[in-house]
């Protein structure tokens, strides 16, 4: 046999080796998307929980609040550390960390049996969360060549982003009616192992990288941002329509919140391994994306709580009615991802991001049309189609320009950054919208009584005034969420300029793929922070 026959055999036809290797990375993408959607899903999948936990654990209403917000601190709070450790130590060794923490705190938390118990748990899944979040997709750059395999990844990572929510509510209601909340928690443990210990086998690890946490940046970084979700958490108008935004409390821990954070800015400039490296904002396309995840973000979030509470408390649908009524959503949202995917390469994500911020804000504001009076067929699977097709348009190119361009060593801080702003975002949308809702709901409570009293309408009964002070408020809501989806389409008009040949195949500019010494690069830093605070130009 010849020596080219002998490698022939040793190694095998270039198409077998080209279709392994397309099989590896088809499991690649399963075990990052599969994370991706635990994650994701585990923030919504309690909501549906949360009367069950109340009657078996006591919960005061107030108290019951915390099962979310528990998650939701540690998660945007940890979202940078999460993100600079994966750079420094390893993605694929910190991703594997994040998913066994987080499989360990739903075991633990799904055997509670009093309030701490499961707060603890609940935090210790966001910890979890903020290290599997940035480095899943971090993960994307480190595995997936440029171009097509990259941009089909993204827009599966991306789908299961933004389905993620819709398939929580569902499975949350499936499980605690069938099953028990404490599903809710245990359905984690085997998918986590099963994701764990695939990962080391078909992801390929990072370089690890020398440099260190920033201690000081950590510490105000995290808790600018943990204090900023909770502040605006606490300050959202209840559903007594009492405003808690003046409350001293309130305002203290806002103020606390920007100090941090301002504090953190300012070390970041000056730290010779910044947890943020300023030359990560320094490119207008990639800080137009974590703006434009932010808005959208905010109208999402507020979305779904709102519209659950709509589609439950004023339709009288039961929690698995509910959950099937979200499943066109998780639908529309896969299959404008999977279009998205394909799309980008071909006309660039500049148009596919207008295009998504647009529908979206055309979405949430046929949302805002709803009365007491709608049937899902009629009024409300039209808006939910037009808004998960938006968001699955806009997600895919985000995730593409937010990492675009950006130094390898820099990768996990600026996919970290990404969810950063989607889950403050959030916070800012609860708070917003909820103070919004409540008190129209409020208002609109006091003024029909008044004028029942006055003898100027008919009396109806006391459901039918609940309903209609209700829907009322949340149209009020929705339309504000319109607002702001179209705030997010005007910063997409004045940043995204990437083109689609920068976008496919590209490789970071030559100046960014080492760091620089310390004394050049904090110089860098301070030019790139006033680059990126420059206002925005129409070009």
């Amino acid at each position: 046999m010849s020596s080219e026959g002998s490698a022939t055999g040793r190694t095998g036809s270039p198409g077998a080796a080209a279709a392994g290797s397309n099989r590896r990375l088809d499991v690649a993408l399963l075990v990052i998307g599969t994370a991706q959607l635990m994650v994701v899903l585990d923030a919504t999948i309690v909501n549906v929980a949360l009367p069950y936990i109340q009657r078996a654990l006591g919960f005061s209403g107030t108290g019951l609040e915390w099962v979310v917000n528990a998650y939701a601190l540690t998660f945007g709070g940890l979202l940078l550390i999460g993100g600079r450790a994966g750079d420094i130590l390893g993605r694929r060794r910190v991703f594997v960390f994040g998913l066994l923490l987080f499989s360990a705190a739903s075991l633990f938390g799904g055997f509670a049996t009093s309030q701490w118990w499961l707060l603890a748990a609940r935090a210790i899944q966001g910890a979890g969360g903020a290290v599997i979040a940035p480095t899943a997709l971090a993960l994307i750059t480190t595995n997936f060549p440029g171009g097509r395999p990259r941009n089909r990844a993204f827009g599966v990572y991306s789908a299961m982003a933004s389905a993620g929510s819709a398939v929580g509510l569902l499975l949350g209601g499936v499980l605690t009616s069938y099953a028990s909340w404490r599903w809710v928690l245990f359905v984690n443990v085997p998918i986590g192992i099963l994701v764990a210990a695939a990962a080391p086998r078909v992801l390929t690890e990072s370089p690890r990288r020398p440099g260190q946490i920033d201690v000081a940046g950590a510490v105000t970084g995290t808790g600018g941002v943990a204090l900023l979700v909770y502040g605006l958490s606490a300050a959202t108008v209840g559903a007594d329509g009492v405003s808690r935004w003046g409350d001293a409390p309130v305002l203290t821990v806002l103020t606390a919140a920007v100090v941090l954070l301002v504090l953190f800015v300012l070390l970041e400039m000056r730290s010779s391994h910044p947890l943020l490296p300023m030359r990560v904002l320094a490119d207008r396309n990639r800080s137009g994306a974590y703006l434009i995840m932010l808005c959208i973000a905010t109208g999402l979030f507020g979305l779904f709580f709102f519209l659950t509470l709509f589609i439950q408390n004023v339709l009288g649908y039961s929690a698995i009615r509910a959950g099937i009524g979200y499943l066109p959503f998780a639908v529309g949202v896969v299959i404008a991802s999977a279009l998205a995917s394909r799309l980008v390469a071909r006309i660039g994500p500049r148009p596919l991001i207008l295009a998504g911020a647009a529908a979206v804000a055309g979405g949430m504001f046929w949302f805002s049309r709803l009365t007491e009076h709608a049937g899902y067929t009629g009024q409300l699977l039209g808006p939910m189609l037009v808004t998960s097709c938006g968001l699955g348009l806009v997600f895919v190119p985000l995730s593409l320009v937010a990492l675009h361009n950006v130094a390898e060593q820099d990768s996990g801080v600026a996919a970290s950054l990404l969810n950063t702003g989607q889950q403050v975002g959030g916070a800012i949308g609860l708070a917003v919208l909820g103070t919004i809702v409540w008190s129209t709901v409020a208002d609109t409570l006091r003024t029909t009584s008044a004028a029942i009293a006055a003898g100027h309408r008919a009396a109806p009964s006391p459901a039918q005034l609940a309903a209609h002070a209700l829907a009322t408020g949340f149209s009020r809501g929705f339309l504000t969420a319109a607002g702001i989806a179209l705030l997010a389409l005007l910063i997409a008009i004045a940043t995204i300029r990437v083109s689609r040949q920068e976008l496919t195949g590209a490789m970071p500019a030559p100046h960014e793929a080492a760091p620089q010494p310390a004394t050049v690069q904090q110089q860098e830093d301070r030019a790139a922070l006033a680059a990126a605070v420059r206002p925005c130009r129409f070009c």
